[in-house]
């Protein structure tokens, strides 16, 4: 799978979400207006305004029921908005399961911090007791200011996390052996982020390109 954004063939393989968000006492609804191409780069906007009982709106994209995967190399290309209460993510969902796990954490990151990415895989143990292991990984710079390559390698007994190429986190704990999907989203407000300022909300998340490759490197 690759996807570059630079054609409105892009719609045809991607969900655009319309919903509000009903995780983590988030405080954004997801509209497709906030979902859009722009010079080769698919942009997830976000907004401090009301609409529909929420007072902040955002973008974001799924491959449910259009692709999904097991094993192999996840790459993509993306520069992540900033400011406090913002939480982009980059992950990977289980659609068979209610609580959506086992889930792979591309990289997330929360914009009161803009120098920190979190890489992390959740998943339940054979008692249903809740699990993970992370990183959080401090840079010198705030991430906000240029792109970066997030990637992921993702194999039967180990799950390890790339920045612009390089690996920076790998974990033999658990590694899902089930198809995940691709969710792409920046949700505002809620447990760990907190709220944002009041009315201080306008930011763009932009996607360059997500490459998925498999057997051996072939897409």
């Amino acid at each position: 799978m690759e996807e570059e954004f630079s054609r409105d063939s892009w719609r045809e393989k991607w969900n655009i979400q319309d919903w509000p968000s009903d995780k983590n006492e988030e405080l954004q609804y997801y509209t497709p207006d906030n979902v859009t191409a722009r010079n080769g780069y698919l942009v997830l906007s976000s907004k401090s305004e009301r609409f529909k009982g929420r007072d902040y709106t955002s973008g974001a994209v799924t491959t449910e029921d259009l692709f999904e995967f097991t094993y192999g190399q996840l790459e993509i290309r993306a520069k992540l908005p900033s400011s406090k209460g913002v939480f982009p993510a980059l992950w990977l969902v289980n659609s068979e399961s209610e609580d959506w796990l086992p889930e792979i954490d591309v990289v997330e990151n929360i914009g009161q911090e803009p120098n920190n990415l979190y890489f992390v895989v959740h998943w339940k143990d054979g008692k249903g007791v809740q699990k993970r292991d992370y990183l959080t990984y401090t840079g010198e710079e705030a991430f906000h200011e240029h792109f970066h390559t997030y990637g992921m390698i993702w194999d039967e007994d180990k799950i390890s996390w790339t920045l612009d190429g390089q690996v920076v986190f790998e974990t033999t704990a658990f590694s899902p052996d089930v198809p995940l999907f691709l969710y792409m989203n920046t949700a505002i407000g809620g447990i760990w982020p907190g709220d944002p300022e009041p009315g201080n909300v306008n930011e763009e998340f932009l996607i360059d390109y997500v490459r998925v490759y498999q057997d051996r490197g072939e897409e």
